[in-house]
């Protein structure tokens, strides 16, 4: 029978190895850029004396209030936090629909107002002359085993182009919303209705505002579930006098919001109806 020896091993010596080893196993940092910003670099020791680089950030510059650092000042600084990104979407989103063209600066005497639903209208402000609403532009479309009304792309560009508004004119349209009771024909017909008017304002060199309908309705003291249409037609029949006879069917309140969305761009309020009054009568 083999007879087995166990034989003690020397205690083995730990090996330095210099820390310009590791660094050819790692990977070069990851530079995220960005468009404004404090770029700074977050660095980490570890129990072996290596420092190791995480990635370059690039965040924007922040100003903290020191009082934020009391009670629930954590909440606070998510809450600034969240508001500067929200502010910086909505810029990148109102840059995206401005005039694509090179253009002086834009006359604020000019300005456009839009309902973008089939039954909506345009209405337009312009210096010295009277407002002017048009019904939108539809045709009639076979949609499975029935007929709808749809937007006619066509007709919109021919209106618009007929207006000769200066280039870089701002149109204020309604932000399309979707409620629960128009069902999945009147979320898909709302959507397609502000997507095509945005898509053929902008192409035409306009810039584009969405506006929520709470917003403007607000101004004008609108908002809220015990208002109506009429309601609508009647405080648009009050800021435009000359424009109430075009507004005295139920069916055009489409007319009325898009003045009154106009009027919102323009900045009119309930306070100064009779100077508007006379700016365009007179």
């Amino acid at each position: 029978m083999e007879s087995f020896y166990l034989t003690k091993l020397a205690a083995v010596k730990p090996t330095f190895i210099p820390p310009t080893c590791f660094f050819t196993l790692i990977p070069p940092p990851l530079r995220f850029a960005a468009s404004s910003a404090l770029a700074f670099r977050v660095y980490s020791a570890s129990a072996g004396g290596i420092i190791v680089a995480s990635p370059t950030l690039d965040l924007p510059s922040v100003t903290v209030d020191p009082k934020d650092f009391g009670t629930g000042g954590g909440r606070a600084r998510a809450r600034g936090g969240k508001k500067l990104l929200r502010d910086e979407l909505r810029e990148n989103w109102l840059d995206a629909l401005s005039c694509p063209f090179p253009h002086g600066k834009p006359s604020i005497d000019w300005v456009i107002g839009v309902d973008p639903d089939v039954s909506g209208a345009l209405a337009i402000l312009k210096p010295d002359h009277s407002p002017q609403v048009f019904d939108s532009p539809h045709l009639k479309v076979t949609v499975g085993k029935g007929v709808r009304r749809r937007l006619d792309a066509r007709s919109i560009v021919h209106l618009l182009q007929s207006f000769e508004v200066p280039i870089g004119t701002t149109a204020y349209i309604e932000q399309s919303t979707p409620f629960p009771q128009d069902g999945k024909q009147g979320w898909w017909g709302g959507g397609f209705g502000y997507g095509l008017w945005i898509g053929i304002l902008v192409a035409l060199g306009f810039s584009v505002v969405p506006v929520p309908s709470a917003l403007w309705k607000r101004t004008f003291k609108l908002a809220g579930g015990d208002t109506t249409k009429d309601d609508s037609r009647d405080m648009a029949s009050r800021l435009f006098p000359c424009m109430s006879s075009q507004l005295k069917r139920k069916k055009d309140h489409g007319r009325a919001e898009a003045l009154l969305i106009a009027a919102y761009g323009k900045g009119l309020k309930i306070s100064n109806i009779q100077s508007v009054t006379e700016n365009f009568i007179s």
